[in-house]
């Protein structure tokens, strides 16, 4: 009868032990580091984000931009002549 009681007080021990940790590593985690540290954090991601980039070279980036230009173009050509042509429908019309 002894054994159990040593048994259950020892384990009731370690439960609290183990309510007490528990209790720390979650005011632990809840706290949040001061306002400029978390800014510090911040950039230093962005600046080894910004490292793994590949960029483009410059031949790359103008040959892109002349292509996007070209299909502007392209499509304001378009639209222009969608827009002249209902216009001139609502113009034989509303004669």
């Amino acid at each position: 009868m002894e054994e159990k009681k040593v048994a259950a007080t020892s384990e009731s021990v370690s439960a609290e032990n183990n309510k007490k940790q528990n209790a720390k590593k979650t005011n632990n985690k809840n706290k949040k580091p001061n306002f400029f540290k978390r800014i510090g954090m911040k950039f230093k991601d962005i600046f080894s984000e910004l490292k793994k980039v590949n960029w483009p070279t410059f031949s790359k980036v103008v040959k892109q931009t002349g292509i996007v230009l070209a299909v502007v173009v392209i499509f304001l050509v378009v639209i222009t002549g969608f827009d002249y042509g209902i216009s001139a429908l609502l113009g034989l019309i509303s004669k």
